[in-house]
């Protein structure tokens, strides 16, 4: 299945027109980080996103939480009253999200380690 990051854009775009939003507005409202939410809008970088980070997206521009990544998939938005329906799909997607944050973590921690062993040493150093 092909995804449609240009449609998704396209719709984004034309919503935060109606709202009469500026970009930085729906980055606070969907605590989405406006470097990405810049990125999505303009179609500048075509990456795989997390489900979480199209349905926190869709939610602040008030459409249903699936509404982007119908989208993004070629199929017809669900209205906002409709019930979310939670698939395998979404489950993985957000392992996948998580397990990628923890990567991160872990190696943001390395690096603080290694720099306080380091700093650790030249206090012992200059004792």
């Amino acid at each position: 299945m092909s995804e449609d990051w240009a449609a998704v854009a396209r719709a984004i775009n034309e919503r935060v027109r109606e709202l009469g939003w500026r970009q930085k507005e729906l980055a606070e409202r969907s605590n989405v980080s406006q470097a990405i939410v810049r990125e999505i809008q303009h179609h500048v970088v075509e990456r795989r996103r997390s489900a979480r980070t199209l349905e926190s997206l869709s939610v602040a521009l008030g459409w249903h939480p699936q509404h982007l990544h119908s989208v993004l998939h070629g199929r017809k938005p669900p209205e906002p009253d409709e019930p979310t329906s939670v698939g395998p799909e979404t489950v993985w997607s957000r392992l996948d999200a998580l397990e990628q944050r923890m990567v991160e973590i872990t190696e943001r921690l390395d690096d603080l380690k290694s720099d306080l062993a380091e700093v650790l040493d030249q206090v012992r150093e200059n004792r």
